[in-house]
C-alpha cells in the first residue's frame, strides 16, 4: 500500500511539475493576481510593487549564494571527497543505501545546509556507481530529504538572525514590542528542537527506505557519467606565478588568521552564530583541505555553476515576497497578513506554534527565503507569540520549521542537488511528497503539540 501511494505521487509529480524556473513564473502570476483584491491595489500598482521589490534581498542572496558555494568547495576537498569514497561503501543493500544517503545527508544539513545538500548529492552520487540494483532517482530524492531539517540546525538563517540583538531593528516590528537577542540555546539547541530533528531523521530514513521500488521498476545511471572532477591533482609548478598558485603557506596564513579570529570571535561574544560566522568558518576550513590556494580556486569556479538557480530565480521570489507585502490599497492590508492573521486568530498558547508552522509553510511556496520569509511573517507572528505569552525562540523555530517544511515540494532548494546529480525536479519529487506528509506530522503533533508546551522554558 505504501509502495502504491508513492508510485501514485511520482507519476503525478513527474506529469505536472515543470522546471524549477517555470514554477517561479507561474507563482509569480497567482501572486499578482491574488495580491490585488487583497490590497486593494490596481493592476499597475501591483507591476509597480513587484518591480520594486526584485532586488530588495540582494545582500541575503550573497549570502546564501555564499553559504552554497563555500559548503560545495568543502565538499570537494581531496580529503572530504576521500571520506566519501570510503563511506560510501558502507551499506551493502539498495535499501540500506537509501536510509544511509538519507541519514547522512540529514545529520550534515543540520551541521550546515550548504554542505549537507552538496554532501548528500556526492554521497547519492558515489554509491549508485558502487552499487548494482539502487534506484538513482530515490537516492538523490533522499539526499535532499535531509534538507527538511536545514532550518532548525546550525545555519538556519532565523535562528541565527534573532541570536543577534539587531534582529529587532531589521524587521518591521510594532513599536510597542519590546524584543531582544534570542539565544542558540533557545532556538537551535533547545532540547525540544533537538529531539525533534532527532525523530525526523529516524522517521524519514525508515520512509525512504520503505519507498525503494520493485527491481523491475528500478532506475539505475551510468556509471560512467558518474565520474567527479579531482580538483586536488597535484601538477608541476613551472614558473614562480605556479609555485605561488600551489603554496600552501600562503594558504596556511589565510587558515591560521581565520582560526585566530574564530577563537577571538567566539571567547567575545560566547557560541552565538550568525550567517556570517558560518560562511566564515566553511570558507577557512575549504581553504584549509584544499591546502594549495589553486585548488580552492578551481573548487570555487566549479561550485558557483550551482548557484545559477540562486542568482537567476532569488530576485523574482523577492518580487514575489514584495507582491505577499505589498500595502497601501483600499483595503489597508497585504496578502502576507491576511494568511498570517487567520492563523493568528484562531491560536491559543498551545497551537499557536502549530499553526504559525502551518502558515509558514504556506507562505513558504511563495518566498522561498529564511530571510525573505522572516520579514513577511516576523512582524504579524513575534508580536501576537508575545501577546499569547509564547517563548520568543518557540515563535522563530515555528516560522523556520514551516519554511524548511514545504522545501521537499518547493523545486528551488534542490536545484544544487539536482545539478550535481544530473536530474531534473520531477525525477524526485514525487519522493519527497512523502517526505513533506511524514516530516509535517512529526513537526506538527510532536515537536508543537506535545515536546514544546512540556519542555519549551516558558510555558
Amino acid at each position: 500500500m505504501f509502495k502504491k501511494f508513492t508510485n501514485g505521487a511520482v507519476h503525478i509529480v513527474q506529469r505536472f511539475l515543470p522546471d524549477a524556473f517555470i514554477f517561479c513564473i507561474i507563482l509569480t502570476i497567482i501572486i499578482w493576481i491574488v495580491c490585488m483584491p487583497a490590497a486593494g491595489v490596481g493592476p499597475l500598482q501591483a507591476i509597480i510593487g513587484w518591480g520594486s521589490g526584485v532586488w530588495n534581498l540582494l545582500a541575503f542572496s550573497m549570502q546564501m549564494a555564499l553559504v552554497l558555494v563555500l559548503g560545495n568547495a568543502f565538499a570537494t576537498a581531496p580529503a572530504v571527497k576521500r571520506f566519501i569514497v570510503r563511506i560510501a561503501k558502507v551499506p551493502k543493500t539498495p535499501a540500506s543505501a537509501i536510509f544511509f544517503v538519507t541519514a547522512i545527508s540529514t545529520i550534515c544539513c543540520f551541521l550546515q545546509w550548504g554542505f549537507g545538500l552538496v554532501v548528500g548529492a556526492l554521497l547519492a552520487k558515489e554509491v549508485a556507481r558502487n552499487m548494482k540494483g539502487v534506484d538513482y532517482r530515490l537516492l538523490i530524492a533522499s539526499a535532499y530529504s535531509g534538507f527538511v531539517v536545514w532550518h532548525a540546525g546550525i545555519s538556519g538563517s532565523i535562528p541565527l538572525q534573532v541570536a543577534d540583538i539587531s534582529w529587532t531593528t531589521s524587521i518591521r516590528l510594532p513599536e510597542s514590542y519590546v524584543g531582544e537577542a534570542i539565544p542558540t540555546s533557545e532556538t537551535i539547541f533547545a532540547p525540544w528542537n533537538l529531539i525533534t530533528c532527532l525523530v525526523v531523521l529516524v522517521a524519514i530514513s525508515f520512509a525512504c527506505m520503505k519507498m525503494h521500488p520493485a527491481p523491475e521498476d528500478v532506475v539505475e545511471v551510468d556509471a560512467s557519467k558518474l565520474v567527479q572532477e579531482d580538483f586536488g591533482s597535484k601538477r608541476v609548478a613551472s614558473t614562480p606565478a605556479e609555485k605561488m598558485e600551489d603554496s600552501p603557506i600562503l594558504s596556511g596564513f589565510i587558515w591560521v588568521c581565520g582560526i585566530i579570529y574564530l577563537i577571538y570571535y567566539f571567547k567575545s561574544n560566547g557560541f552565538n552564530l550568525s550567517l556570517n560566522i558560518v560562511n566564515f568558518i566553511f570558507l577557512i576550513l575549504g581553504i584549509a583541505f584544499h591546502v594549495r590556494p589553486i585548488s580552492y580556486v578551481h573548487a570555487i569556479d566549479d561550485a558557483v555553476k550551482g548557484a545559477g538557480g540562486i542568482i537567476l530565480q532569488f530576485p523574482f521570489y523577492s518580487g514575489i515576497m514584495a507582491l505577499m507585502t505589498l500595502g497601501g490599497g483600499s483595503t489597508g492590508t497585504n496578502l502576507a497578513a491576511i494568511i498570517s492573521d487567520f492563523f493568528v486568530t484562531i491560536s491559543n498558547k498551545i497551537t499557536f506554534p502549530l499553526f504559525t508552522f502551518l502558515s509558514a509553510g504556506i507562505v513558504n511556496f511563495f518566498v522561498p527565503s529564511g530571510g525573505g520569509q522572516w520579514t513577511v511573517q516576523g512582524p504579524i507572528v513575534m508580536p501576537a507569540a508575545q501577546t499569547l505569552g509564547v517563548p520568543a525562540g518557540v515563535a522563530a523555530m515555528a516560522i523556520a520549521w514551516g519554511d524548511a517544511w514545504t522545501n521537499m515540494l518547493q523545486p528551488f532548494w534542490a536545484l544544487p542537488a539536482l545539478g550535481i546529480a544530473g536530474l531534473g525536479a520531477r525525477d524526485i519529487m514525487g519522493y519527497c511528497a512523502i517526505v513533506l506528509i511524514i516530516s509535517g506530522l512529526i513537526v506538527g503533533v510532536l515537536g508543537f503539540l506535545i515536546l514544546v508546551p512540556n519542555m519549551a522554558a516558558g510555558y
